[in-house]
């Protein structure tokens, strides 16, 4: 488990740096259109939303209530990576706290919890307002 944690944090750790000097860089929605409207910008974007979506359906089966999956899916669709190695990485620290190995991480329903997932959500439409400030108040 200790190599999967690693690996985790590093993506969360190393996503949250990249997001970090990229709205240091420019705003959110400040996309040139010859990127935004690029081949490979769309295939890029839709392999990874899709993948997103991929994860949350387990996500979905693990997590006991509609409010817990509603909300995990909404953070997964806003923050991306940084969500999902959250995600990991509690259910990785739940396992070890309640002396139960991988397996457990990977086969072992929840009940929902809400608390996380509405934090993510909230912070993620902040950080969106503030990416789209140029577009809302232009």
């Amino acid at each position: 488990m200790s190599a999967l944690r690693l690996w985790f944090g590093f993506v969360l750790v190393g996503m949250l740096g990249v997001i970090g000097w990229a709205s240091s860089r420019c705003a959110l929605f400040d996309i040139p259109r010859e990127v935004f409207t690029h081949p490979w910008f769309t295939a890029t974007l839709l392999d990874a939303y899709f993948a997103f979506v991929a994860f949350w359906v387990w996500v979905a089966w693990k997590e006991g209530t509609l409010a817990a999956r509603a909300l995990w899916l909404l953070s997964i669709l806003l923050w991306g990576n940084p969500a999902i190695a959250l995600y990991m990485l509690l259910e990785i620290a739940r396992a070890k706290r309640e002396g139960e190995g991988l397996d457990a991480v990977f086969s072992k329903k929840r009940p929902g919890h809400i608390l996380l997932p509405s934090i993510l959500f909230g912070l993620a439409i902040l950080v969106y307002l503030a990416g789209a400030k140029n577009v809302l108040f232009a």
